[in-house]
């Protein structure tokens, strides 16, 4: 390490701050096998700023018998909901990417201290899961999948997206699920 500090020292004015710890609202901690990345202190600012630091925790990021309409109700403050920058806090949580607001923020605070654990590489080994609930959305009866990716172990991407047509079948939704996933591992 000392010598590649040296080698890119003489090209480039770089300092040694020692073990990472904190970079770009990531706290790092080092753990036997390898890091974990949390955001606690991001997700508690959030929490702050929308005054919901003393709300109740909730277990679970969505209820079982939830179902998302474009008629339901909308946030009372479309600028403050923006200003939540969720996306990031997506990073480490794949968990809170798609959900209701309120119930999201509930879900966080109980579970601020969740996060990725990022291991060393014993090998290469790349698994893809794919999920799919067929015909979900009660508007327009696309269904929404989701995708995880490990490499080594280790989650490395997520998405989870409305598929673009319809599906005729559960069949045919978990087709194009699987093909999204096999594109995204290639």
């Amino acid at each position: 390490m000392a010598s590649f500090i040296t080698h890119h020292n003489n090209e480039f004015a770089i300092k040694d701050l020692g073990d990472l710890n904190y970079f770009l609202g990531f706290e790092v901690t080092r753990t036997t096998n390898g890091l974990f990345l949390c955001q606690s202190k991001y997700a508690d600012d959030i929490l702050a700023r929308v005054d919901l630091l003393d709300a109740k925790p909730v277990h679970t990021p969505l209820t079982a018998n939830e179902s998302f309409t474009l008629t339901g109700d909308h946030y009372h403050d479309p600028t403050t909901y923006r200003s939540l920058a969720l996306q990031y806090l997506t990073i480490t949580r794949p968990d809170v990417s798609y959900d209701h607001v309120k119930r999201i923020l509930c879900y966080i605070k109980r579970t601020c201290a969740y996060g990725l654990t990022l291991t060393k590489l014993v090998c290469t080994t790349i698994l893809g899961f794919s999920d799919v609930d067929w015909a979900r959305c009660i508007d327009t009866r696309r269904s929404t999948y989701g995708y995880s990716i490990f490499w080594g172990g280790n989650l490395v991407s997520w998405s989870p997206k409305k598929q673009p047509n319809v599906a005729r079948a559960s069949c045919e939704s978990e087709y194009r699920a699987m093909a999204n996933t096999a594109a995204e591992i290639i």
